[in-house]
């Protein structure tokens, strides 16, 4: 490569580390809580905890479960029933004052089998709420996330510049070499070593944490691109002033992919359906296909089915995005693995600050290389890629 390549790189690199490298400290710090979250919260005792039941226990009506939710807030709307990942055990209600509110939503925890009151946990607040917002969207909305997903984007160009300028400075050196002739010299190797070591990890992460960002603009557009021609037919239409039952409709759906389970469903005039219809999601049964969505929607006022369209390749991608984002794939291991690679690229960007900084004191910069291997001056300011989104 030549100089004046070398130099473009180097100015990519460096510029485009720089502007995103505090916020992706921010993500980083605030991402390693996240990893865990399940487990940090059976610690802080807020994990909704469903009593053992022998197996064939038989499930109350979906029915009685939103009335028995209900009860406890008469003048909040339906919006969601959710089940855990991994523990159908219960169901999460959500209620807000309109199917479309973001403030004053409340959630009540039902025993699916006995539809009995578990917990109302409060996620609008505490530790593991603060890191999620700030990781999500800096408490800034969707103005937050979109700025975040920019910040993924620098972190994306800085990592493929880190990777083209990785190799001619590699030359001077054995790979995984760390010279300790000088802290910054030492501080510089660790940097690009555990750089190229999270490579993979890092693009990874950043990317679907970019992709994340997108989450409301991409359901909007499903709205716009799909459920519009769907609701063709409804158009001058009022929406139910009853609904019908939602266990018949959750039956209705069910028995369309019986090899499927319920994951959520969205009542009428929520984000994921449309004024006159329960949409009810299912999931597969494996591990690969559990977090791929299929949508039924059913008519809320008749319990007709009204179809049931493929998701579009732009939510599928979202869907598959989230879990590898936070490592949800493959249990405690696989979360392990991320924490440690989070760790390992909050060093990466710490260092590479350090070096910057270290870099702009003008009595390092003048002091002359004391070393037969030194690298090229410009390679001083590269700042290998890392971090998570």
């Amino acid at each position: 490569m030549n100089s004046r390549k070398v130099k473009t790189w180097t100015w990519i690199h460096k510029w485009s580390s720089l502007v995103c490298t505090v916020f992706m400290l921010l993500l980083c710090l605030t991402g390693l809580p996240l990893i865990f979250h399940h487990e940090i919260g059976h610690l802080l005792g807020t994990e909704v905890e469903a009593p053992d039941l022998p197996k064939d226990t038989p499930r109350a009506s979906l029915d009685k479960v939103m009335q028995v939710a209900q009860a406890l807030h008469p003048g909040k709307v339906p919006m969601f029933a959710s089940h855990e990942i991994d523990d159908d055990r219960f169901w999460y209600v959500t209620l807000g004052d309109t199917p479309t509110s973001e403030v004053g939503n409340k959630t009540v925890a039902v025993d699916a089998r006995t539809a009995a009151v578990l917990a109302q946990p409060k996620f609008d607040e505490g530790f593991m709420y603060i890191m999620f917002k700030l990781h999500v969207d800096l408490f800034a909305g969707l103005a937050g996330k979109l700025f975040l997903g920019f910040m993924g984007l620098l972190l994306l160009v800085a990592i493929v510049s880190g990777v083209v300028l990785y190799a001619p400075f590699m030359r001077k050196l054995d790979f995984g070499a760390v010279r300790q002739s000088r802290p910054r010299a030492r501080w510089l190797d660790l940097h690009n070593l555990l750089g190229i070591v999270t490579l993979v990890w890092a693009f990874t992460v950043g990317a679907t944490g970019m992709i994340n960002t997108w989450a409301d603009l991409v359901i909007k557009y499903w709205q716009y691109d799909q459920l519009s021609a769907l609701l063709a037919p409804y158009q001058g239409q009022t929406p139910p002033a009853r609904l019908a039952s939602v266990q018949q409709a959750a039956s209705s759906a069910t028995a369309l992919a019986p090899d499927m389970k319920m994951a959520f469903i969205a009542f009428p005039g929520t984000t994921f359906s449309s004024p006159h219809h329960y949409t009810v999601f299912l999931r597969g049964n494996e591990p690969f296909n559990s977090r791929l969505l299929k949508p039924v929607l059913v008519d809320a006022g008749t319990n007709a089915l009204t179809a049931s369209p493929p998701l579009p390749w732009y939510l599928t991608a979202l869907l598959v995005s989230q879990p590898l984002h936070f490592g949800d794939y493959g249990g405690m291991p696989m979360q392990i693995l991320w924490a440690l690679l989070d760790i390992a690229t909050i060093i990466v960007l710490g260092s590479g600050l350090y070096l910057w900084l270290k870099r702009r004191n003008p009595a390092v910069a003048a002091k002359p290389a004391t070393t037969a291997h030194a690298p090229d001056p410009r390679a001083l300011a590269h700042k290998a890629p890392g971090g998570a989104a």
